[in-house]
């Protein structure tokens, strides 16, 4: 089986195309795949390019735990790359279906920029409270195609990454699980962060909960449309449009 691997902010995807299996990937397969040791290794599988009713390409997201995802930041940068790299896209703008929604995303400066417009944040909730533990957390729950729970710590670690978010996780407001980011806001432009990926583990940071964290320091009221430009490697840019705010 051919496949590519490709790393975005060190969030790492193997790319597998449908001309190289017969069926589609199963859980068992995608979690000998991902595994460190005994597979390839990878924070995730991207299947694809598959045909859309709606769109140029379709993608199906998978995690390391064989579950499958409704939208990646990092994934879909790695999978507009690879269909530039194939040749199947050149500098024009194109479009990919996902679980999540569609999605905008254009190649450019030689392949070096890669921009995804990921579609509008939506907050489902403000400033709610999670007991755990004798622990008193305040979150906000978010989507922009997938979900994310961000809770405001003094103090963000690993450790509490580790400890609190698998609880997170599963906690039944969130009934297709979530991604767990625990935030401590610096001041207007700059936040720490640990992230608790579902169906992961403790992570780089993701784009997409990166995204929401650039808008929550600004104005927790309010939700925004996202484009992200930026290079595979290191450079991130955000650009928030269309605010609102679902009631």
């Amino acid at each position: 089986m051919k496949f590519a691997k490709y790393h975005a902010l060190g969030n790492d995807y193997l790319v597998i195309t449908p001309a190289e299996l017969k069926n589609e990937p199963d859980s068992n397969m995608v979690r000998l795949l991902c595994h460190k040791n005994y597979g390839i290794g990878s924070d995730g599988i991207l299947f694809g390019p598959q045909k859309s009713k709606s769109c140029n390409f379709g993608l199906r997201i998978f995690n390391p735990d064989g579950s499958e995802a409704e939208k990646s930041g990092n994934g879909l940068r790695i999978f507009a790359r690879f269909l530039w790299d194939t040749k199947l896209v050149g500098n024009e703008p194109f479009t990919v279906e996902t679980r999540g929604g569609n999605v905008s995303c254009v190649v450019s400066n030689d392949g070096k920029n890669v921009t995804v417009e990921m579609g509008k944040v939506v907050f489902e909730s403000l400033n709610e409270i999670i007991e755990i533990e004798n622990h008193s957390l305040t979150f906000c729950a978010a989507s922009v195609g997938n979900p994310h729970c961000v809770v405001l710590s003094s103090k963000p670690t690993p450790e509490q990454a580790r400890r609190y978010g698998p609880i997170i996780e599963v906690d039944p407001r969130f009934p297709n699980r979530t991604n767990v980011q625990f935030m401590r806001i610096i001041d207007r432009n700059t936040i720490q962060i640990e992230i608790w990926e579902r169906g992961q583990d403790i992570l780089l940071p993701l784009e997409a909960a990166v995204q929401l964290q650039q808008r929550l320091p600004t104005n927790l009221d309010y939700a925004t449309g996202i484009s992200l430009s930026t290079c595979l490697e290191d450079t991130c840019t955000f650009n928030l449009v269309n605010l609102s705010r679902q009631q």
